[in-house]
């Protein structure tokens, strides 16, 4: 079991004092996963795009204490942020069998986001993965000889303890987490990147996310995923979603965006079918989630462009399409889109290559 190999008896060196900072991407999931089991661990594979200008920067200031427990401070934009600490505290406790110097230190994390809080994309992803990525450069200096394949497989796990969908922002440009038999490497433990040959259309494919609902969700991801055990189509779900990860993995390779769309819409879809048919059902997407995508399919069919729409677990939209398409779909989104957005907000995107140390 991955587990295992995570556990470093002792360290090399010690450390007293320092910072530690990195900035990681949010990601956006083509194939979703939707349902989870034990600590953090998805039902299903799911496949991401890493995210470029949708990021957390996050600064870890660390000083050695000689009382017991853990001693960390949040905070957001220069802001203490008290009530983010108990979801650290327990990812904290998840992750110290597996980081045991995390009680010998005081903490001050200080955090900010690139977009805005609970706007629907993701912080928790980019929020954890640069604190376990911090986390895991005071590991490394504490034992050098951690290489760079251990160091971002483990920083994948500890961030999936925090957020499962962290694992997939550690790297880019494709990840693939959740074990899947077509995919060699792939693992329920940490998200993997994209071991296969993908298609240069791919390669600088736009993201334009529309923020359609700025607001706290009504119903959060966590809850969401609990309602799937006893979801009455949760077995055809998980089976759907890894079925249409096969499918996409030649998709990838030959550029076959027609299909990309099929396969990219229809998880949007199914995800948003399995909140409105749990028990108690929900629904995340706005009225003008509605209009943006019917004017996504009319301009669609009236052009001949390759754009398309996928969902997270909200109201907000993701406007995908290919580089080459930029100029006329940014008009598109400015002319047609943009009066659904809240106050006319949209956030442009491309597809990143992973989370960076800051110096």
């Amino acid at each position: 079991m991955a587990e295992h190999r995570f556990i470093i008896p002792s360290y090399e060196h010690e450390l007293t004092a320092g910072i530690s900072a990195y900035r990681s991407p949010s990601n956006i999931a083509l194939v979703k996963y939707w349902g989870k089991y034990g600590e953090q661990l998805p039902k299903n594979a799911s496949i991401s795009f890493t995210l470029t200008n949708c990021h957390t920067n996050t600064t870890l200031t660390y000083k050695e204490k000689s009382t017991k427990g853990f001693d960390f401070q949040v905070y957001l934009d220069g802001k203490r942020e008290e009530s983010f600490e108990p979801k650290i505290e327990k990812f904290f406790h998840r992750i110290t069998q597996y980081l045991p110097f995390l009680e010998k230190f005081t903490f001050k994390i200080e955090t900010h986001n690139s977009f805005p809080h609970s706007s629907g994309i993701a912080s928790s992803a980019s929020g954890m993965s640069a604190l376990a990525l911090c986390l895991m450069k005071m590991e490394q200096q504490m034992q050098p000889e951690i290489d760079t394949e251990y160091f971002n497989e483990k920083a994948s796990f500890l961030a999936r303890l925090g957020s499962g969908s962290a694992c997939r922002s550690i790297e880019g440009d494709l990840v693939v987490w959740g074990e899947h038999p077509d995919i060699d490497g792939s693992s329920n433990s940490f998200g993997k990147k994209y071991p296969y040959q993908v298609h240069e259309v791919f390669k600088e494919y736009q993201d334009t996310i529309l923020l359609v609902d700025k607001g706290e969700k009504q119903v959060s991801s966590t809850v969401g995923h609990e309602l799937m055990h006893d979801h009455p189509f949760a077995e055809q779900r998980f089976h759907q979603a890894n079925e249409n990860l096969s499918k996409l993995i030649p998709v990838l390779k030959n550029g076959n965006l027609s299909e990309f769309i099929k396969i990219v819409e229809s998880e949007a879809l199914s995800l948003h079918a399995m909140m409105m048919t749990s028990m108690p059902y929900f629904i995340l997407m706005k009225p003008n989630t509605l209009e943006i995508i019917n004017n996504i399919w009319n301009y669609r069919k009236q052009t001949g462009s390759n754009l398309c729409f996928t969902l997270d677990a909200g109201a907000n939209v993701h406007v995908l399409y290919p580089k080459k398409e930029a100029a006329t779909v940014s008009k598109f989104i400015e002319n047609e889109l943009k009066p659904f957005c809240k106050s006319g907000e949209y956030i442009e995107d491309i597809i990143g290559f992973g989370a960076q140390r800051i110096d």
